[in-house]
């Protein structure tokens, strides 16, 4: 399999309630992310996490996957933290990881 070796492109990872990931993708096209991945999980907390940040933790999560060119990282995360983030009913939580090879894609 033919890798192509970047440091040009950064994984965007989306941990939010249950039924977010439409309007987080959404967000995320309209400032230059081509798609995603979504997986179903389930999230963990005790009461004085809760207590202390405000939030109630539903257990019922989304993990997004969004790779992106590092040149869009900082928008798409904006706009993913704008439509769904902790201070939303999505209370989400976005960070971005390096990514060092790609194999797979169509680079332009």
């Amino acid at each position: 399999m033919a890798e192509k070796k970047t440091n040009k492109h950064e994984v965007i990872v989306v941990i939010v309630n249950e039924g977010y990931s439409d309007i987080i993708m959404d967000a995320a096209r309209e400032v230059g992310a081509r798609g995603g991945t979504i997986l179903h999980a389930r999230g963990t907390a005790n009461k004085e996490m809760e207590k202390k940040y405000g939030v109630v933790i539903t257990p019922s999560k989304e993990m997004l996957y969004i790779l992106v060119n590092e040149s869009i990282r900082d928008a798409v995360m904006s706009a993913v933290n704008k439509v769904a983030g902790i201070e939303t009913k999505g209370q989400g939580i976005v960070f971005a990881l390096p990514v060092s090879h790609v194999a797979g894609l169509k680079f332009e």
